[in-house]
């Protein structure tokens, strides 16, 4: 049990506490009331808001209650000074040797240090990347692919099963595409002259091995033949080899699915017929006239009798279709289908898409809430595009025109580690710049050199203290004085972002934390270049080191164990 979460059963003993002397109605909802630091630190430690919260459902006066909370808090031995501010917030001082005792539970639990059991019981589905299976992966695809795989593993950190999903749109008309584009190179790998690539196919030199592996395979069969002859085989093989290649593009960031959902299998299984069946028996779908599009006046436009979604119900602006007018699924129908699916096996769904498919997920929430009931928690988290620099000139990203950068190309130029930071250095729905030179600068202004450099700091540390034959047996952390403590404070925030981070789906907290934490270690460290009493290292007072190094240790280890939840290495020094 770390502090934080120690302290919100104090606070829950408390309540209990008044509860017994009838000081506090039983029963009272407290899911609102929280523990945390105060935003000003002058106030103190520790702030709870309990007053605030519970005063009006208990018919009382917030900062009476308050007093009577602040009373029970009082008696505890961790506990220093209470206060009640303003009109009944709870401010708590803790004893320094409350915050030694932190340090060591750092350092005791090493890499399970921020883990918690919050989400036990609780399986979570995080689809993410679900690029079209046309090519290799590009920047385009990298951010969302990033957050999602940290975000999965935030979730894991607090005990949640998680389940990484990859959904393979491979039943659309841009597989077609892929496939007369793989016959075109078929064609050429058996020496026909095609020339210049033919508007609407994808020119990319990727699909030339497939081409070629086709062509080994089955010779000229399908050469002037006509389309339906070849159409299915060459889609399957193409869409086969793409997959290969995401997949190993996914490798090099250290992404690893446990599912590949392919759309073609889940419509061949009747899987949207399916779900059609349980919408319309609990009467959410019913054949009805399409609205006119907005700005198509009644002449422009033929009204068409379609099943529609009543997608209305659950806050959308119009119900939607879920076939076209030709009997084939609509995208949304056939990804109503798909999120059936998911819900059967998972508790809460999370989905990553590009920010320009915001306009449907008012849509797809709606269809989640009414195929379970409104009893799974469903997200979508939107990610907004990566713009790529080089010599200051945004470097132009496009799958059509084989004119893209691949996501290969960038980990082969500044390593997974540096990507995957940086790809969580904003928010996920802020616009983001990605900038060869700046990505790999060393300065404060760069966050995942300013963290890596804590970490390689604290190694060099050990690399000192042992060529000046210094042993620690063991550290007396009484030694440690104010400001070294406040370092702790910070420290001890860790698993409480991590909980945080994981309930509001926002990897990004982790980063964002890591550099705060990394900013005061590096303060606290640099203040020994003008007072060498401050160092870190004093040859001559052997207990002052040990302490400081063991606090050394705690801050090397939140950052390692925060780094990981990212999917990045920490490193032991820095070239």
């Amino acid at each position: 049990m770390t502090l934080y979460t120690r302290f919100a059963a104090h606070l829950d003993a408390a309540l209990d506490a008044l509860v017994a002397s009838g000081d506090l109605p039983a029963g009272l909802e407290r899911r609102a009331v929280t523990v945390e630091p105060p935003r000003d630190v002058t106030h103190g430690d520790l702030a709870t808001n309990a007053a605030m919260v519970l005063a009006k459902p208990a018919g009382t006066n917030p900062r009476a209650l308050a007093e009577k909370i602040a009373a029970e808090l009082e008696k505890l031995d961790e506990v220093s000074a209470v206060s009640v501010a303003g009109p009944g917030f709870i401010n708590l001082a803790l004893t320094d040797a409350t915050w030694r005792d932190e340090l060591q539970a750092i350092n005791a639990d090493g890499d399970a240090y921020g883990r918690s059991k919050a989400g036990e019981g609780v399986t979570v589905n995080v689809e993410y990347v679900s690029a079209n299976p046309t090519g290799p992966m590009h920047m385009g695809h990298c951010r969302g692919a990033v957050v999602g795989d940290a975000l999965a593993s935030l979730l894991e950190w607090v005990g949640h099963k998680v389940v990484r999903e990859y959904y393979v749109n491979d039943a659309g008309g841009q597989v077609d595409t892929l496939a007369r584009s793989a016959h075109l190179r078929y064609r050429e790998a058996l020496g026909e002259d095609v020339g210049e690539i033919p508007e609407g196919l994808y020119p990319g030199d990727y699909l030339k091995p497939v081409g070629a592996k086709l062509a080994a395979e089955h010779g000229d069969a399908f050469v002037g033949k006509p389309e339906e002859e070849w159409l299915v085989l060459f889609r399957k093989e193409a869409v086969a080899a793409m997959l290969v290649m995401i997949k190993a593009d996914l490798a090099l960031l250290g992404i690893h699915h446990d599912l590949f959902s392919s759309e073609a299998e889940l419509q061949a299984e009747g899987k949207p017929e399916a779900a059609e069946k349980w919408l319309r028996e609990h009467d959410l779908v019913y054949d009805g006239l399409l609205e006119a599009p907005k700005g198509e006046t009644p002449e422009d436009w033929e009204p068409v009798e379609l099943p529609l979604f009543r997608s209305t119900r659950f806050g959308d602006d119009q119900d939607r279709p879920i076939k076209k007018s030709n009997g084939q699924w609509t995208y949304f129908g056939a990804d109503l289908a798909y999120h059936f699916q998911k819900a059967q096996e998972a508790d809460q769904l999370i989905d990553i898409w590009g920010a320009d498919h915001a306009g449907t997920v008012k849509r797809i929430v709606a269809a989640v809430a009414a195929l379970t009931g409104g009893k799974t928690r469903f997200d979508v988290k939107l990610v907004q595009m990566v713009r790529l620099l080089r010599a200051g000139e945004p470097v132009k990203m496009s799958k059509r025109s084989g004119n893209f950068v691949t996501l290969a190309d960038v980990v082969n130029e500044v390593g997974k580690d540096v990507v995957r930071f940086t790809m969580l250095t904003r928010k996920a729905d802020a616009q983001m710049d990605f900038d060869f030179a700046k990505v790999v600068e060393a300065s404060k202004d760069n966050p995942v050199f300013y963290v890596q450099y804590a970490h390689a700091r604290v190694a060099s540390l050990h690399r000192k203290r042992a060529d000046a034959a210094i042993a620690c047996a063991d550290a007396d952390l009484s030694l440690l004085d104010t400001r070294e403590l406040a370092l702790v404070k910070l420290a001890a925030q860790f698993p409480r972002v991590v909980e945080g981070a994981a309930g509001a789906r926002e990897p990004h907290r982790i980063a964002f934390y890591l550099y705060d934490l990394a900013a005061e270690f590096h303060a606290l460290y640099n203040m020994g270049n003008d007072d060498p009493a401050r160092r870190f290292l004093l040859t001559d007072n052997v207990p002052v080191t040990c302490a400081r190094l063991f606090l050394a240790d705690a801050i090397g280890q939140v950052i390692r164990n925060g780094l990981s939840i990212m999917g990045v290495e920490a490193v032991q020094e820095l070239n």
